[in-house]
């Protein structure tokens, strides 16, 4: 379980133990001025925090608070190639930090040894970084752009990543595809992480699997016959059968359907439309007619999780959505305020270290609560980035300030329930506390 010395000690390791270390590793500092590699880090992250559409002139006040005295003109001048890759080797050293978090208090999700959701997002860069970090294309050219990729434990709220790759790694090349997680802990993704060979190897291995079933892939029944999906479900609006699921691979799991109201099944074959314009394919038959249905394949056994509990359960993988909607709408990790281009890198560096030491706070008590909302929590701790910057080189002054946080989440940053469209948390809290 995460603590607050925990927290302190891995702020302190990244913004002053490590900055200190590349600051001339990186060539960000090659002769002693009134700017160094700590500073410089502190100044970039406590500002990004605090305000991510972060000025010169604020950038300026942030280094006064710790301890530097420079101009706004003096800072734009350090934005150089030295300071991105200072940056960078930061970020990657806050990535390393694990701090455990506390299980949330929702009984289905202790039926298993951690609930992991993996998911990626990209951030679009200024073409003039397509060398460096390409980009997938489009009509009009070549792109760049960085791809994150994280894993989050919905259970704990551990964190792992995000780990930056160029924006055209498929997410089954991502380092969480084949993550390793305890027996018994449940993986969820949507279909770019669709593998029958990972899928035998978790099966293998004692780890359950919920996800979406990818239209083609072979069903077949216990027998080994193939079944034809339409006929099967033709006239049904739910079903739960076991299945053995590839032709090769033919692994022993569970077909959960549900039929799928007239609008959601005419919104998704719009989407189904809308994407094969976009990349310029067809789109099956046997798609367009499956968008009637919600289908999912899972090996988890049906006295664990019934055919609600997994559709209930399954909408969890979205919160993984919510929180690169986090990052994006509130710590703008996507956005900059110049044309530089190291600055901008710096930036998104910046930002995700930012995001970062917000959700090690999120996940010690604050975690536990249900009810959490985490836009409410991220303008708190934007509030508490000043006391940040001026603590941080007092541990004993950092710790207090860390628990006075804490004091604060729990209260008031709480989601309000809805009756018309419950919550996810209220979904799961409303399922019965142990198998059926």
């Amino acid at each position: 379980m995460g603590t607050i010395a925990q927290i302190s000690t891995a702020m302190k390791y990244v913004l002053e133990e490590v900055a200190e270390k590349k600051e001339r590793e990186t060539g960000f500092v090659q002769r002693e001025g009134k700017l160094n590699g700590q500073s410089f880090v502190q100044t970039m992250v406590f500002g990004v925090l605090g305000e991510p559409e972060l000025s010169y002139t604020e950038m300026s006040q942030t280094a006064g608070r710790v301890g530097v005295a420079i101009t706004p003109q003096g800072l734009e001048q350090r934005f150089t190639s030295a300071a991105s890759e200072l940056m960078k080797a930061v970020f990657e050293a806050a990535v390393g930090q694990v701090i455990q978090g506390s299980s949330a208090r929702i009984p289905i999700l202790q039926r298993f040894q951690g609930v992991y959701v993996r998911d990626s997002s990209v951030i679009v860069l200024p073409s003039v970084w397509q060398a460096q970090w390409p980009g997938v294309g489009s009509q009009q050219g070549g792109s760049a752009g960085l791809k994150l990729h994280v894993s989050l434990n919905y259970a704990s709220g551990e964190l792992q990543g995000p780990v930056i790759t160029n924006a055209r790694v498929h997410d089954r090349h991502s380092p969480f595809h084949a993550q390793e997680v305890p027996p018994g802990g449940l993986k969820m993704a949507d279909l770019g992480y669709f593998d029958l060979d990972q899928l035998a190897v978790d099966q293998a291995a004692g780890i359950y699997f919920l996800g979406r079933y990818k239209v083609g892939t072979v069903v077949l029944d216990r027998d080994g016959q193939r079944i034809d999906l339409l006929k099967l479900l033709l006239g049904v609006d739910h079903l739960d059968l076991a299945i053995r699921l590839g032709n090769e691979h033919a692994i022993p799991c569970r077909l959960l359907a549900q039929r799928v109201p007239q609008e959601v099944a005419d919104q998704r074959r719009r989407r189904l439309h809308e994407y094969a314009v976009r990349k310029q394919v067809t789109v099956s038959p046997l798609s367009l007619a499956l968008a009637d249905w919600t289908l999912l394949v899972t090996n988890v056994p049906p006295q664990k999780l019934s055919l609600k509990e997994a559709l209930i359960l399954y909408g969890v993988r979205w919160q993984i959505e919510l929180l690169f909607k986090l990052w994006k709408q509130h710590a703008k990790i996507d956005e900059w305020r110049s044309l530089n281009p190291d600055r901008i890198l710096c930036e998104v560096y910046a930002k995700l270290i930012a995001v970062l030491i917000l959700h090690w706070n999120l996940i010690l008590s604050f975690w536990t609560l249900p009810a959490r909302s985490l836009f409410k929590a991220a303008q708190l701790v934007q509030h508490f980035a000043p006391l940040f910057a001026a603590s941080l080189a007092n541990v004993e002054h950092l710790q207090n300030c860390l628990r006075s946080l804490q004091t604060c989440l729990l209260p008031a940053c709480r989601l309000n329930s809805r009756r018309k469209i419950p919550n996810t948390y209220q979904l799961l809290l409303a399922l019965d506390p142990a198998p059926a």
